[in-house]
């Protein structure tokens, strides 16, 4: 009598696990048999070796071969499966092409204002964008996007807690302001404050996006370092005034990123309040803040002047109003916002196309 190998696995293909309810060659409890002679050595592979249905399994086995090779010696030797490994942590930041990080050196100089129209101008050009407030401590973008009082919502997906960002006219936003009071301080240190930013790319169900604009806090504190420790940055937008003391401090954040260990490029420069222009007379411009500072932190970042946004009262009324002065019509904010959206969009593309992708700043 030959005892095959392929016909043993085949009888033990009818004997089903009670517990799985499938067969238990399949569901990969059966190593493959060792055949010496008459001998057939078989290898029971069990969660734990008290499964409620071991001793069963065992008789089933040893019934079944022999109903078919009757002459045959069969030995049933138990052994505990090794753990399933867990399964890959399914990131939705993933899903996003580009991060663009939106930072100046300090604050008052309208950078969350850039981020706001900025996200929706390259949406109105067709791309898929999302948004992240990242200051913290001074959250605005839910004023600015009619999504004051709003609260995001928690979905369990796979055993995992996800936040379901809100949206804006359909473009996916993440911010703290959405989690604290208006009123409340933010007061936190450095370990919390990065928990929170990694909370927002690694555990907000972010779907297929083209950009994702992060609007950072002014500066190059925690936030900033905790950002290009979790995610690879595409490239940062700089904003300006065209004074020279936010072009001074808008050097050292752009610095930052140029370091050779976090080696963020930088996409291009926003000169915002570039003149002040009264509604009432359109082609007038006053240069409050002088003028050439977006220039020159484009010439030290050998880059170039994305745009230029006039200060114009509409900007304010319409930050307050959560409406973004980009969707004004006939408007010279309007046009000077789509045109920024525009250089980005082609200064990004240019950049994946002569430069390696950005890669996770390692922890040393």
């Amino acid at each position: 009598m030959t005892i095959e190998k392929q016909g043993v696995l085949e009888v033990l293909g009818r004997i089903i696990d009670p517990v799985t309810g499938k067969d238990i060659v399949s569901s990969g409890r059966i190593e493959d048999p060792l055949i010496d002679g008459t001998n057939v050595n078989i290898r029971l592979l069990l969660p734990t070796l008290d499964h409620p249905n071991k001793t069963e399994l065992i008789f089933n086995i040893v019934q079944e071969v022999e109903a078919i090779y009757p002459g045959a010696n069969v030995n049933v030797h138990v052994a505990a499966a090794p753990p399933a490994p867990a399964p890959p942590e399914d990131n939705s930041i993933d899903k996003v092409k580009n991060i663009i990080a939106v930072a100046s050196g300090k604050g008052g100089v309208g950078k969350s204002t850039i981020a706001v129209n900025l996200a929706v101008g390259l949406k109105q050009l067709g791309f898929k964008v999302g948004l992240i407030d990242a200051d913290l401590y001074g959250p605005s973008i839910p004023t600015m996007l009619g999504l004051k009082g709003e609260r995001p919502r928690v979905q369990d997906v796979d055993g995992r807690q996800r936040i379901l960002p809100l949206r804006m006219n359909g473009m996916p936003v993440m911010s703290i302001g959405f989690v604290v009071a208006p009123e409340q301080a933010v007061v936190l240190r450095g370990p919390r404050l990065g928990g929170i930013i990694k909370q927002f790319f690694m555990e907000v169900m972010w779907e297929e996006l083209d950009y994702l604009i992060v609007d950072l806090p002014p500066g190059t504190g925690d936030i900033q370092l905790t950002l290009v420790q979790t995610v690879a940055v595409t490239g940062a937008v700089m904003v300006t005034t065209p004074q020279d003391v936010a072009v001074a401090d808008a050097t050292k954040a752009m610095n930052m990123f140029l370091l050779p260990s976090v080696n963020v490029p930088i996409i291009g420069i926003v000169e915002n309040m570039a003149w002040f222009t009264p509604e009432d007379l359109p082609d007038r411009k006053y240069f409050l803040f002088g003028q050439g500072g977006g220039e020159e932190l484009a010439r030290l970042s050998n880059t170039s002047v994305l745009g230029q946004i006039p200060i114009v009262q509409g900007i304010r009324e319409s930050g307050d109003a959560g409406y973004p002065a980009i969707l004004a019509k006939n408007s010279i904010v309007s046009e000077a916002f789509k045109t920024l959206a525009k250089n980005v969009s082609e200064q990004v593309a240019l950049r994946n196309e002569k430069l390696a992708p950005t890669k996770v700043v390692e922890v040393s």
